[in-house]
């Protein structure tokens, strides 16, 4: 059982808050944000939630090793997610990974997300090493533009939710992935029809100079950039139409992660 997912479900649909989970279970709000996103915790609290919630609380063990194999079999995937998460945070930025949420029938997780409470900023990630149905990637990313907001403003606290909010999918930079935006250019320009100089803002650092609203780009993004410092991360879909590849495909990438010791 996910614990935090189950602890999350119960607190929304009892339509309570963080506080008012944290004052009836003696937990502070903080502690419970790391439970609900699935950070592990000590037994004293996951009871303590349970039961002010009414659940029943039971004891499972569970082999890390086989844990860590799965999340790991998508090296590329995580390379990406990696990359993302250690600029950001660079940044200043808090940084989110594979967070869960749940909109009534709707539910996954956002591979990464990264928030500026003081400016009621919001940064979603959704990396993608290929496009085998690119129809369930759309429909995946829909889900996350429309609900992950809202839904993440209320459970960590975000009052009047977030100001801004830019959604991005996030292609791996190989011929693979240009063949397919290429080959459907017009699909992937109506899901991600803004520029990406917004992400570009985030990526810089300087997300104060945006405005108030909600977004949804595309870019292309390079795990692997060499020595050459000067050497572009990412572009967006505009110049991801006639960009040279950086790799003919996935294989390429995990190969190269290989030799560099980082998969």
């Amino acid at each position: 059982m996910n614990v935090g997912q189950e602890i999350r479900s119960e607190r929304l649909r009892r339509g309570w808050t963080l506080d008012d989970l944290a004052k009836r279970g003696g937990v502070s709000i903080g502690r419970i944000h790391d439970i609900e996103a699935g950070n592990p915790s000590s037994v004293e609290g996951y009871v303590r939630l349970a039961l002010a919630l009414g659940l029943e609380p039971r004891l499972t063990v569970r082999n890390e090793r086989v844990a860590r194999t799965a999340r790991d079999v998508d090296p590329v995937h995580s390379a990406m997610g990696e990359v993302e998460a250690a600029h950001l945070r660079s940044l200043g930025f808090e940084v989110l990974i594979d967070e869960p949420y749940q909109h009534y029938q709707f539910s996954g997780r956002a591979d990464l997300l990264a928030i500026s409470r003081e400016r009621r900023a919001l940064l979603h990630l959704e990396n993608r090493t290929r496009f085998p149905d690119i129809q369930d990637a759309i429909g995946s990313f829909n889900g996350k533009r429309a609900y992950i907001g809202p839904e993440l403003a209320a459970r960590i606290g975000i009052a009047g939710g977030f100001r801004t909010e830019i959604h991005v999918i996030v292609g791996l930079w190989s011929a693979e992935v240009l063949h397919s935006l290429r080959l459907r250019r017009e699909t992937f320009t109506s899901v991600g029809p803004d520029p990406a100089d917004r992400f570009g803002a985030w990526w810089a650092g300087t997300i104060d100079l945006l405005k108030p609203g909600k977004t949804s780009s595309i870019v292309v993004l390079d795990p692997l950039p060499g020595r050459r410092s000067s050497r572009r991360r990412w572009i967006g879909l505009e110049a991801a139409m006639t960009a040279d590849p950086r790799y003919r495909g996935y294989a390429d990438v995990a190969d190269a992660l290989h030799r560099a010791g980082v998969a």
